[in-house]
């Protein structure tokens, strides 16, 4: 365990609730006008999936516990989750739904991601930034539209939905940022 500034923690990081472990989904630093700046948590107990919001000062101490990360490439889903193979040792684990939440969508066979495991347990994973997918269905243009304002909606090939410059049509493939969904570029290969 250690102790860190609030202001330093970042989505992914699992704390120490008075005994419990959780893991950060979102931090934000909020500055106020007036008054004090504080950093405000959310994050999902370990143990039971519980949500928590946690508000700090940005200069409180919390606790941070410390995790064995190691890189596992992404196999396949089934029925108990999300299954992984470490690329050294060959070990494989098995990460549930509820850990990857809606991230589970930009996995790909293969992939490599850095999982943190609590003796053990792999807690909380992060996906590479980036993803390539291709588009599978685009909306059509509409003529008359300036083509540097308007974005539209396109439909990847993993069902996620994106928006995207108008001239990028079905067929091409994309980079997409994982944490929030949003089109990076045209994919260069």
């Amino acid at each position: 365990m250690g102790k860190v500034i609030a202001s330093s923690v970042r989505k992914g990081n699992v704390l120490d609730l008075d005994g419990r472990l959780a893991v950060v989904m979102h931090a934000e630093n909020i500055h106020p006008g007036k008054g004090t700046p504080v950093t405000h948590l959310e994050l999902r107990r370990i143990a039971d999936g519980v949500k928590v919001v946690e508000r700090y000062r940005t200069t409180d101490q919390v606790e941070r516990a410390y995790l064995d990360e190691r890189e596992y490439n992404y196999l396949y889903e089934d029925e108990m989750g999300y299954n992984f193979m470490q690329p050294e040792s060959f070990d494989q684990i098995t990460v549930s739904k509820d850990v990857l939440g809606d991230q589970a969508q930009w996995l790909q066979e293969g992939m490599t991601c850095s999982v943190s495991l609590h003796e053990g347990n792999p807690i909380s994973i992060e996906l590479p930034a980036r993803v390539t997918l291709e588009i599978v269905e685009a909306e059509p243009v509409v003529k008359g539209q300036t083509a540097s304002s308007s974005y539209k909606t396109a439909k990847l090939s993993n069902g996620a939905k994106v928006m995207v410059p108008s001239h990028i049509g079905a067929g091409t493939r994309v980079v997409v940022m994982t944490e929030d969904g949003s089109y990076v570029e045209r994919a260069k290969d």
